[in-house]
């Protein structure tokens, strides 16, 4: 009678309680990727895009903007990581190409993963990246120091947006942290060697 109704109420009630202890976690996990896809696609929290198979636009006569060029190396990595000119005046909608260099201070191997963002944020859906060392881990030898590239350019679509057009300087700022794991696909810095 009513205690076998009320042990069926409180079983639902537990499988109710417990599917949503399940579904919060599973919303908790997937919290991180859909954020890092909202912020890609949006721009938001000054996240660059990457370029995609479409051409890069040729510059716009006039219109100049200045890039800042920023390195930080979180605790723990050993290494010293620098960009080679810390600004550049360029046309909006030209390619470029900036170096960070890195130097391995540690007596062994040692990988890193760069973080990256820009300010202003409302600007960071223009900054689009063609290439970066980003992209993937980088190993670093003991003692070795290499030059990382990134390639990109100001997406003219920033002279269109109201607010995004009035912004004159961008700061694209990089944070590299080190990889206890790296994974099977990591670049060693060495095979991306650049001169300059």
């Amino acid at each position: 009678g009513a205690a076998a109704a009320t042990a069926r109420a409180n079983r639902r009630v537990g499988l109710a309680a417990t599917l949503l202890a399940v579904g919060m976690i599973g919303l908790a996990y997937a919290a991180v990727p859909l954020y890092r896809m909202f912020c890609q696609v949006t721009g938001f929290g000054g996240t660059t895009q990457v370029a995609a198979a479409a051409p890069v636009p040729t510059a716009v006569p006039g219109q100049m903007i200045k890039i800042r060029f920023d390195a930080n190396v979180a605790p723990g990595l050993g290494w010293r990581f620098r960009p080679k000119a810390t600004e550049v005046s360029i046309p909006i909608g030209e390619k470029r190409l900036a170096f960070y260099t890195s130097s391995n201070t540690a007596a062994v191997p040692v990988t890193g993963r760069a973080v990256f963002n820009v300010s202003p944020d409302v600007a960071g859906r223009y900054f689009i990246k063609i290439d970066c060392f980003c992209f993937t881990e980088q190993t670093l030898a003991a003692g070795e120091t290499v030059d990382m590239p990134v390639s990109y350019y100001i997406d003219p679509a920033i002279l269109d947006d109201p607010i995004a057009r009035k912004v004159d300087e961008i700061t694209l700022s990089y944070t590299f942290y080190p990889v206890d794991k790296p994974t099977p696909d990591t670049v060693s810095a060495a095979t991306k060697r650049t001169t300059g």
